[in-house]
């Protein structure tokens, strides 16, 4: 009988607080759960039900100034909460990966795709800038990007919201993080985009074993997706479940209306590896 994974990336006890001019702020509620390689996580929840605060707290995006982080977020062992800016930096982007909700905010609009792919590339590596443009161009065209060579001299308003979103998919995938944090990817894409990019995050936990929590509002995402599911309402997660058994018999009320207010599409594996292959 073989050993589960242990899991690389563990939060718990997770509470985030803001302070405004009103006061202190709670957003986020002993929030608990484990991402285990080549596992999808999916987390579901309306808007502001803390999901992307969740994402950033794990990536320590959050402004320490004015957000206080509690509990522990554990990747591989190590603790980042807390830890020192320089240190998280060299975490975040190669081993902790992130896929914005929207892709135009991610690009800075005054360097072209490739300056930024290839600068993202050197800052954790030790390539030199020919192999950084070799590596870049290659993850392109992994995405199934066309002529990725001359699109690495277009700046970011000059490409469509799939287009981008499959370079920041490029970029994620070209270093092999352990963990991916995918927020809302599939976001304003019409139906060949989104599945483009579903079949990109299928390879990338397939080939690399990468984690991946996938945050989306979209069920059918998440049931052709994820593995497992946690629901999100008001800062605390309600329910976890494997998907199968969330989607066909869930237990929490909340849990219940989102399903509720979804078009009825019954899933099985045989399904999800159609749609996905």
């Amino acid at each position: 009988m073989s050993e589960k994974p242990n899991p690389v990336l563990k939060v718990s006890g997770l509470h985030i607080k803001v302070t405004t001019a009103q006061g202190t702020l709670p957003l986020v509620h002993n929030v608990e759960f484990e991402l285990k390689p080549g596992r999808v996580l999916g987390l579901i929840g309306e808007s502001g039900s803390g999901k992307s605060v969740t994402s950033l707290s794990i990536l320590q995006l959050l402004d320490r100034k004015t957000t206080h982080v509690e509990g522990s977020i554990q990747f591989n062992g190590r603790e980042l909460n807390g830890l020192k800016a320089e240190e998280m930096r060299r975490i975040r982007g190669k081993e902790i990966a992130l896929i914005m909700q929207n892709p135009i905010n991610a690009y800075s609009p005054v360097f072209t795709i490739g300056d930024q792919f290839v600068e993202t590339i050197r800052t954790h590596t030790h390539l030199s800038k020919k192999q950084a443009f070799e590596l870049a161009v290659s993850s392109l065209h992994d995405v199934n990007l066309p002529d990725p060579a001359a699109l690495m001299r277009r700046y970011p308003f000059q490409l469509s919201g799939g287009m981008l979103q499959r370079v920041m998919i490029a970029v994620s995938m070209c270093l092999r993080p352990s963990v991916l944090i995918a927020d809302e990817p599939t976001t304003a894409l019409d139906a060949a985009n989104q599945m483009q990019v579903l079949r990109q995050l299928y390879r990338i936990r397939s080939e690399y074993g990468t984690a991946i929590l996938l945050i989306s509002h979209d069920l059918g995402v998440i049931s052709e997706m994820a593995d497992d599911v946690a629901v999100m309402q008001h800062g605390r997660i309600v329910e976890k479940a494997d998907v199968f058994e969330l989607f066909d018999h869930p237990q929490h009320a909340y849990t219940k209306l989102l399903l509720d207010a979804r078009l009825s599409l019954p899933i099985n594996q045989h399904t999800k590896e159609l749609v996905l292959s």
